[in-house]
């Protein structure tokens, strides 16, 4: 809104300073002081809201070390992360640009789903809270709905480089030579970032190249799947992950710093000409975005850090892990994610694993083993007696590693 206004006065009256809100970079830091003070101002109100409706957390004993002091701390905290997110991007960010109105709406549809939940557990007193299947079908929506809008919105095309790759930055003399090394027309396509790979694209269509000439018609058949396995994924990784007080919101933070990062060079020509990435028309304005996301999660570590004074509850775990999921389909950096998100993804792989084996052995053997004493994989370390903040922090260092690797895969091909 902001945005708009100053945009305004700058055009009929030559505001002073007004100009300044045309550069994504000051707005991306106005949306993060913005969100700090929301989430950490809010917060505190909120937190004390709760504890004087008793809106406290049933821990289940499993005799972890710690667990019983956690008893009754005030959950569905995710509102607070939530309001620090959209508020300030609807201050400062440009809101008729397709790629934020679709993390609006994912960031929304994804906090309804995760606030029923969590409603449903705290109000209602029903432990099981909202059924898997519902909140199963809640993301499958929400992946549908993004990859339609993907692959037939005219809003969403990306510039591919043309010609000679000639990514010496000392190369450029103007931005018309930049633009130069790009195709004239922006265009539709389903390609994607691929780490590792010389040219680093790859094309969903390919997949059903088989059918004939005129597959690339066709390739939402495949493209929108892929959208919705990816969504599903990581928003349950995320969930999976908030088991320890900063876990999940400081490894969020993490993933959103860097995600940012690679939104802001693919959206812009001169960096994505020296990386020798696709340039993503329009998708720079995600910074402002993720910059929210960013400080709220940040702001939410002021009360969630050990001893958490509020847990986030599936209303914020849901979320974050959406949020992340199509930030990086919109920036086409999907292909990242097991990097990036690499702690939700061990976290993920230590349920299933843990329960497949447990199946598996009981059938075979007639009991159950395990491969870890708990899982997820942060409560096997737990089990093992290491105290809980060094846990977080060493998951942390590990997710810092990943983002700086993830970047850095850019240039490895």
């Amino acid at each position: 809104m902001f945005y708009y206004l100053f945009d305004y006065l700058q055009r009929c009256c030559d505001f002073p300073g007004a100009g300044v809100f045309q550069y994504i970079s000051f707005r991306a830091a106005a949306a993060v002081i913005a969100s700090l003070i929301i989430s950490m101002l809010f917060g505190k109100r909120w937190i004390h809201f709760l504890n004087r409706k008793q809106v406290g957390e049933t821990i289940r004993d499993l005799g972890l070390e710690g667990q019983v002091e956690k008893q009754g701390t005030p959950t569905m905290g995710g509102l607070i992360i939530l309001a620090s997110i959209l508020i300030p991007t609807l201050l400062f960010a440009k809101l008729h640009n397709m790629y934020i109105i679709l993390m609006l709406f994912t960031t929304v549809w994804l906090g309804m789903i995760g606030f029923a939940d969590d409603y449903i557990k705290v109000f209602k007193k029903d432990k099981k809270g909202l059924p898997g299947k519902f909140k199963i079908l809640g993301q499958i929506m929400l992946g549908l709905i993004i990859g339609l809008v993907m692959f037939f919105s005219d809003d969403i095309v990306i510039r591919e480089k043309a010609g000679e790759d000639l990514t010496n930055i000392e190369n450029v003399q103007t931005i018309e030579d930049i633009s130069s090394r790009f195709s004239v027309e922006d265009k539709k396509s389903t390609k994607t970032t691929i780490p590792f790979f010389k040219q680093n694209e790859f094309d969903y269509a390919v997949l059903i190249s088989w059918i004939g000439r005129g597959y690339e018609k066709y390739a939402f058949l495949i493209f929108i799947p892929i959208v919705i396995l990816i969504i599903t994924a990581v928003s349950n990784g995320a969930n999976l992950t908030d088991g320890m007080d900063g876990l999940a919101t400081g490894t969020s933070a993490i993933i959103g710093a860097t995600l940012g990062i690679l939104a802001w060079v693919s959206g812009n020509l001169i960096f994505a000409d020296y990386l020798n990435i696709m340039y993503i028309p329009n998708t720079g304005e995600l910074t402002i975005f993720i910059s929210a996301f960013v400080g709220g999660c940040l702001g939410f570590l002021w009360y969630n850090s050990y001893p958490a004074q509020v847990f986030m509850g599936d209303t914020g775990s849901l979320a974050i892990g959406g949020i992340i999921a199509v930030f990086a389909i919109l920036i086409r950096k999907e292909l990242l994610i097991p990097i990036l998100c690499g702690i939700f993804l061990i976290e993920s792989l230590s349920v299933i694993t843990q329960v497949a084996y447990f199946k598996y052995t009981k059938r075979k053997f007639g009991k159950g083993l395990r491969i870890f004493k708990m899982s997820p994989l942060h409560h096997h370390y737990q089990m093992k007696g290491y105290p809980e903040p060094k846990i977080v922090q060493r998951f942390l260092i590990v997710g810092m590693m990943l983002a700086v690797f993830t970047i850095i895969t850019l240039k490895l091909r």
